[in-house]
């Protein structure tokens, strides 16, 4: 079954904002667990999980035969990676289905790309 990457996006001082209000982050993520417990129960999970700030981040490259790391995020953008759920899906349009109820739990954009199929051996 293919399989695609749903990713959480949203502005880091949004997300710090939530995150001060107890309330409201106990009702994102009671509201992410349901839809990951609906992941679980149809077999469609397999892989989630939340990210740390940009600011943890940490870029590795290659350049003329050397590796460099440098702190913080590759590129700077207005919105983040906050999240990503791996899903499988009979098709797009049923992962774009879960992306809702992924969008309506997190209140934030989430972003439906497919994973590219595996080269036959």
């Amino acid at each position: 079954m293919p399989q695609y990457l749903l990713s959480v996006y949203g502005d880091e001082a949004e997300f710090a904002r939530q995150q001060a209000d107890p309330k409201l982050i106990a009702e994102i993520y009671a509201d992410v667990d349901k839809v990951n417990q609906r992941l679980i129960a149809d077999d469609a999970l397999v892989f989630a999980g939340g990210l740390h700030p940009t600011s943890t981040a940490t870029v590795v490259r290659a350049k003329d035969g050397d590796i460099l790391t440098t702190d913080g995020p590759f590129i700077e953008a207005k919105e983040q990676l906050g999240g990503v759920w791996v899903i499988k899906a009979a098709d797009v349009d049923a992962a774009l289905a879960w992306a809702r109820d992924a969008t309506v739990a997190c209140r934030v954009p989430v972003e439906v790309r497919p994973f590219q199929d595996e080269p036959e051996a």
